[in-house]
């Protein structure tokens, strides 16, 4: 479900990303000012004052605008996400484990069964694997029991796990494209200033492409490090949700234990 939904996000930031550069080409084709509305551009002073805007960004940084823009999309799209779903509710919460508790002492466990059905936590999953097995098994030991419920839990901790790992992964690319487009820059403007004869204008040239250029590491790193500082702070709630999982994973299978042995009992008594 979140592969799909993080694939959709790519393909929205990728539309978007197409969207801008439709919009960066009209505005480029638009006709161009009179020489003396130009010179009274305050913003001619300063050949930089057009970077603040959306499309002065483009321009100034080049091709390499397009994924970076597409990446910040996804990484905001993401934060929103983990934010809105990453909390104990979705994980494991009191009321689950009220009923649970009362259901398993009244050894009522296809009403439990149905309960972790209705119930979309990864603890009522980690409960509904294990009670689907046992009652399938009649005959299965608790150890069983116990080993289908512990592969379950490592489960759902993987998925927790890699859900915000896409996170950290964008945080460790935004940089490396803005190094890229650094890279490409500074190729295309040592390549421009090699056909032109020595002088001002091609000291005037590097200095404005070493500039430009610097602009994709900027954004990379304007990317990548709040993604990162985000991953970190979800990795954590994530780390702390899956040891209140385990705690809760642990409650039940005690519970469940103790039935087993007052079952055991009843029939060697038999």
């Amino acid at each position: 479900m979140y592969r799909k939904f993080l694939l959709a996000l790519a393909v929205l930031a990728f539309v978007f990303s197409w969207m801008a550069v439709g919009s960066a080409h009209a505005q480029g084709g638009a006709p161009a000012t009179s020489t003396a509305a130009a010179s009274a551009d305050p913003n001619m002073d300063n050949p930089f004052a057009d970077t603040l805007t959306f499309s002065g960004f483009i321009k100034r940084t080049g091709i390499m605008a397009y994924p970076l823009i597409g990446l910040s999309m996804i990484a905001f799209f993401m934060i929103v996400l983990f934010t809105l779903t990453i909390r104990q509710g979705t994980v494991v919460s009191d009321a689950f484990m009220n009923s649970a508790d009362a259901l398993i002492r009244k050894q009522d466990y296809l009403g439990l069964l149905a309960v972790c059905n209705r119930r979309n936590e990864c603890i009522a999953r980690v409960t509904a694997k294990t009670l689907d097995f046992a009652t399938r098994n009649p005959t299965a030991s608790f150890e069983e029991v116990k080993e289908v419920t512990e592969a379950e839990g490592n489960r759902q901790s993987s998925l927790l796990l890699a859900r915000i790992a896409y996170l950290g992964d964008v945080g460790a690319v935004a940089p490396m494209l803005g190094l890229l487009g650094t890279t490409l820059g500074m190729i295309t403007t040592f390549h421009e200033i090699s056909g032109k004869s020595a002088g001002g204008s091609s000291q005037l040239g590097l200095a404005q492409g070493v500039s430009e250029a610097l602009l994709c590491t900027a954004s990379g790193l304007v990317i990548g490090i709040p993604s990162l500082m985000f991953y970190a702070v979800f990795r954590g709630k994530v780390n702390r949700l899956i040891s209140e999982m385990e705690a809760a994973t642990t409650h039940l299978m005690a519970l469940l234990a103790v039935q087993y042995k007052r079952a055991a009992r009843a029939a060697a008594s038999v």
